[in-house]
């Protein structure tokens, strides 16, 4: 009798583990089952199982109505949804290289049902013209992403992004800051940085962009010089950058017309050219070199008084900025304003060329003061305003961490570039 007892227990055990094992099994079959779901893809809202997607990108000689046609929408129909969303949309104005998403009925009849422009990496267009036709403008979610960086300088600020492997749009963003302060065309070996800088990112890995740089540490020739971003509403309701003692780094003129660019001949009234007998012939004007096509900026507010092109000088603009200074570029190989125009500092006004008499692709940059032609190098050029003082406490309590932040960034050793 015990032998069967221990039989039957031994059978019920055996069971058990059986249908326990089942159970596991069942289990795993249904993670797996889970697992192996193919993912919802959603793009600008839409997801995108539920079509048959067409991803391309605007042609030279594309239109709206082109690409309409090719997946076999009539004339009418495109008519129709263009007059409809002319005053949200012109698509007119779609431009090559920017790329489009075409989503298509997933049937036999693939019927055109909507449109997305791509403006950028942010901005995108909707043309839904599923049932009544809707047009609507979209940004994609944006993060944004504090980071910092440091580096000694070896060649160039650009090199040394490049080297250090850095977003080289926050080396131009330094330039804009610094360059009332720091001519970026006669940096040291050893000159260094520190930068803190906040980065746009599109579903956390594509960037989109530097945003703004919030506070940057240059040491140029030994001496140091911060800027702080902060909002000045005393005066035109923007942010500008300012030193740790609250002094405007904006002058009144840019040290340069070019950014990062060389000075490839300096202001020179006794200079001696060997092409015309050694004689002497002044150089009133500081050329800066730089490839063909580089945007030429206006040095300062002013009004556009003259934009020709004239025998040697080539084609060029000149600017009035007040009673005062005016300014001139020469051969450029294409204006950008007109005559009339006012202009801000930092503007594109022309092109780098090499129209008139030049040897090589160059701005040659004139600047007058009390209607004489000088050396803009070595002017005392006037200086913005500084922070009022109504607004110092709270710009001395915002710039107290980012300085310690600074501060406690340590420089990449010169090894690493």
């Amino acid at each position: 009798m015990k032998q069967i007892g221990y039989l039957l227990l031994l059978s019920v055990v055996l069971f058990s583990c059986k249908q326990e094992n089942k159970a596991l099994e069942t289990v795993a079959s249904s993670v797996v089952e889970e697992e192996e779901k193919p993912p919802i893809i959603k793009e600008f809202g839409y997801i995108l199982d539920n079509f048959t997607v067409v991803k391309d990108t605007i042609k030279p000689g594309d239109s709206f109505g082109a690409i309409m046609d090719s997946h076999g929408m009539s004339r009418a129909r495109v008519f129709e949804i263009t007059n409809k969303i002319k005053d949200t949309f012109n698509v007119a104005k779609i431009r090559a290289g920017k790329p489009y998403m075409l989503l298509k009925s997933k049937d036999t009849t693939e019927k055109a049902q909507i449109f997305v422009y791509q403006n950028n990496k942010i901005d995108y267009t909707v043309i839904d013209f599923r049932d009544s036709i809707i047009a609507k403008k979209n940004k994609k979610p944006v993060k944004l992403v504090e980071k910092i960086a440091s580096g000694t300088i070896e060649s160039s600020l650009m090199q040394t992004f490049d080297d250090l492997d850095l977003n080289f749009l926050v080396a131009y963003n330094m330039a804009d800051i610094y360059a009332w302060t720091i001519d970026f065309t006669r940096l040291q070996a050893g000159d260094r940085f520190k930068v803190v800088y906040t980065e746009r990112f599109i579903d956390d890995t594509i960037s989109a962009g530097i945003d703004n740089i919030k506070a940057t540490y240059f040491e140029h020739r030994n001496k140091p010089i911060y800027a702080f971003r902060f909002m000045d509403d005393s005066i035109h309701n923007s942010h500008d950058y300012f030193d740790e003692e609250a002094n405007n780094l904006r002058r009144a003129f840019l040290r340069a017309p070019v950014k990062f660019s060389r000075i490839s001949s300096r202001y020179n009234l006794k200079r001696r050219i060997k092409y015309y007998g050694n004689k002497i012939r002044p150089h009133r004007g500081t050329d800066f070199a730089a490839p063909i096509g580089t945007p030429i900026l206006a040095t300062a507010d002013g009004i556009v008084t003259k934009s020709e092109r004239r025998g040697g000088n080539g084609k060029y603009v000149k600017i009035r900025h007040n009673a005062t200074y005016d300014t001139q570029y020469l051969h450029m190989s294409k204006q950008a304003v007109k005559v009339g125009e006012f202009v801000k500092q930092g503007d594109v006004i022309g092109y780098i060329g090499m129209t008139g008499n030049t040897s090589g692709p160059h701005v040659c940059y004139r600047f007058w003061k009390n209607g004489k032609e000088v050396d803009p190098f070595r002017q005392e050029l006037p200086t913005s305003k500084p922070l009022a003082d109504s607004l110092r406490p709270s710009f001395y309590k915002h710039i107290e961490p980012l300085r310690t932040q600074l501060d406690s960034i340590v420089f990449k050793p010169k090894e690493i570039l």
